[in-house]
């Protein structure tokens, strides 16, 4: 028999609840309803969702009338950053599941708070690291996945960089340029990389990092910039050590973007530019054209690039890498709605959104002191 759509709430109506949570609920009616938004002062009678998509739906001007309302079983967390904690924390203590935008939270203490409470209640609880279905990234996990013996194998891993690198001279003068909890470069885009990163090769030994304030901007608490070496030690799922190089620079003049260099013992994979996913979902006119053959697939001309090591040793083969599997975060809404529905393993779990959080945590530790620190393990 099948089961009811599932009474969604959006808490907020900005970039992320716009742009990456209202157009997959809309996209999937038989799995989703977009029940209500949260938006304090709506501006026009439907609100920005409406003017946005022309959908009617219920507002909500309170956090207090989305708890008190019976029919909500899922309320998504896309306010500012340091309300995510607490506005999870309020759901999950009104019996409802939670998805909540990265960063989850501003402290570990505080996503193991959450992650405890969501499992004494029996209540899915789910980090949004969407960035793991970027259509670049799943090219790079099926190139790390080949065959050693595959001639564009680019063998054993041992050097990981990944940016996210732009040019703005500018502050945006929102929320974001605050010394707030979880403000900064490291728990907006950093919280991405590290993710892919503890995806790919899990949690490593060493965390050294540099922060900085590059144009000083604003306050010099927040930081625009950073670098971080993650350090993996040889043993039984690496033949050689790995160091991650992570970066984010507010002023890289460079057009497209470094994304990735991942070098291995038989090529090296370089890749720019950005999934385009975002882009798209900014202007898209109706969710349906998610749909679309266009939607999430890179053109050629983004593709990554190989370089394999010929049979000889010495000469050095080049070749496209192509990122031919779309990018798609509309397989997080469904493995969500599965999980409520059908108690289905998470895609993300809590604990691996909660070491996200760790290692932002060790990072700006390693900054502030001027050391290598330690992971826990």
């Amino acid at each position: 028999m099948p089961t009811a759509p599932i009474n969604t709430c959006i808490l907020g109506v900005g970039l992320a609840g716009l742009t990456f949570h209202a157009p997959f609920i809309l996209a999937l009616p038989d799995l989703l309803t977009l029940h209500s938004v949260l938006e304090r002062n709506p501006k026009t009678p439907g609100g920005k969702l409406h003017e946005r998509f022309g959908v009617q739906t219920k507002i909500h001007r309170t956090i207090e009338d989305v708890l008190a309302d019976p029919e909500i079983e899922l309320v998504i967390v896309g306010t500012p950053n340091e309300t995510h904690y607490r506005f999870a924390k309020a759901a999950l203590e009104a019996g409802k599941h939670v998805l909540v935008d990265k960063p989850i939270t501003s402290s570990v203490d505080e996503a193991k708070e959450l992650g405890a409470l969501a499992q004494s209640k029996n209540l899915v609880l789910y980090g949004f690291q969407n960035r793991r279905w970027d259509s670049d990234f799943l090219a790079l996990r099926r190139l790390i996945d080949l065959e050693k013996s595959d001639p564009q194998s680019i063998g054993t891993v041992y050097e990981f960089e990944s940016h996210f690198d732009r040019y703005r001279m500018s502050l945006k003068g929102t929320w974001k340029d605050e010394p707030l909890p979880a403000s900064g470069q490291l728990f907006d885009l950093g919280a991405h990389l590290i993710d892919q990163t503890l995806t790919l090769f899990g949690r490593p030994s060493k965390i050294t990092a540099f922060t900085q304030n590059i144009r000083r901007l604003g306050s010099p608490d927040v930081e625009d910039t950073f670098t971080i070496y993650l350090q993996y030690p040889a043993g039984s799922a690496l033949r050689y050590p790995l160091t991650a190089i992570l970066r984010g620079h507010i002023i890289s003049v460079k057009s497209p973007q470094l994304r990735y260099i991942v070098k291995g013992t038989k090529g090296t994979y370089t890749k720019y530019g950005v999934d385009i996913q975002e882009d798209q979902l900014k202007a898209i006119s109706t969710p349906s054209d998610i749909f679309s053959n266009i939607y999430g697939l890179e053109p050629e001309s983004m593709w990554g690039e190989l370089e394999n090591l010929e049979a000889d040793e010495v000469n050095i083969k080049k070749s496209k890498w192509p990122s031919a599997e779309a990018g798609c975060y509309i397989e997080l809404f469904r493995n969500l709605a599965d999980a409520i529905r059908n108690r289905t393993e998470l895609a993300v779990k809590w604990s691996e959104a909660t070491a996200v959080i760790e290692m932002i945590e060790l990072a700006h530790k390693s900054a502030k002191e001027g050391v290598t620190v330690q992971v826990p393990q």
